[in-house]
């Protein structure tokens, strides 16, 4: 049990029941108390579930079993009546099929906390999990990008115990980010190709414009073709910086 610097009584209630808990001093965040108790934890295989009553210990079994079929990581994926709001569905909706168009791979339920993995994969990406909240995300997108297989187990999920403290629009924001921040680090090429295109369009169609108006070349148009070159150099590099990045990874385990 990891108790990320609460007020209520859950170190009391753990050390009345033999449950070791690391606790903090202060809150650091979601993502900092999973790493937290992946550093500590022993044996193969990780359990991760949130502590807001929505998980049932009765999924860990067929969680299990998923992974001896030669899974690396089994996440609990909910349904649309599992999530907490319509905007809440909608906004994860969006995410999935974002992660999806990224990684190659179907994406069922990019945020869901109920997951079981192989600890030794797992701790190879601790370095990119964030501190704060959408630590699902990076590992999920992590996994595909170094060809983990994973697998997709719908659950029911009860009502949570407790208020959420994810802020739809803030949050929302930063799930964005954390995914294009990923994808940068799992294929580069489908941001910066896209946005290359873009400008390439953008310049010729503007070119095109003023050649037929003013007869001319004009600097807008050199701007947008520098742009698009420039862009899509940026995103060679990038995935160069990704092969190397995973290919070290790779040679350390």
């Amino acid at each position: 049990m990891v108790d990320d610097g609460s007020t209520d009584e859950t170190r009391a209630l753990c050390l009345e029941h033999g449950v070791q808990c690391l606790s903090s001093p202060y809150s650091m965040g979601n993502g900092a108390a999973i790493k937290r108790g992946a550093r500590v934890a022993r044996g193969d295989i990780l359990v991760f579930m949130d502590a807001d009553g929505q998980h049932s210990p009765d999924n860990i079994g067929p969680m299990l079993e998923r992974l001896e079929e030669g899974y690396d990581m089994v996440v609990g994926s909910r349904s649309w009546s599992g999530q907490a709001g319509v905007g809440r569905g909608m906004a994860n909706t969006l995410y999935n099929g974002i992660a999806s168009w990224m990684t190659g791979f179907k994406v069922m339920d990019l945020t869901s906390g109920f997951r079981a993995v192989r600890a030794g994969k797992f701790r190879e990406f601790l370095h990119l999990l964030p501190n704060g909240f959408s630590y699902p995300t990076t590992i999920t997108m992590a996994f595909f990008r170094s060809a983990y297989p994973v697998h997709y187990l719908p659950i029911q999920v009860a009502a949570r115990i407790g208020k959420s403290h994810i802020r739809p629009f803030r949050d929302g924001m930063r799930f964005l980010l954390i995914i294009f921040k990923i994808a940068t680090l799992y294929s580069p090429l489908k941001l910066f190709v896209p946005a290359s295109t873009a400008f390439f369009l953008l310049g010729l169609g503007y070119y095109g414009y003023t050649f037929a108006t003013l007869h001319r070349f004009t600097n807008m148009s050199v701007l947008l073709f520098s742009a698009a070159v420039i862009v899509f150099l940026i995103g060679l590099i990038s995935e160069q910086i990704t092969v190397l990045t995973y290919k070290n990874a790779s040679a350390g385990n």
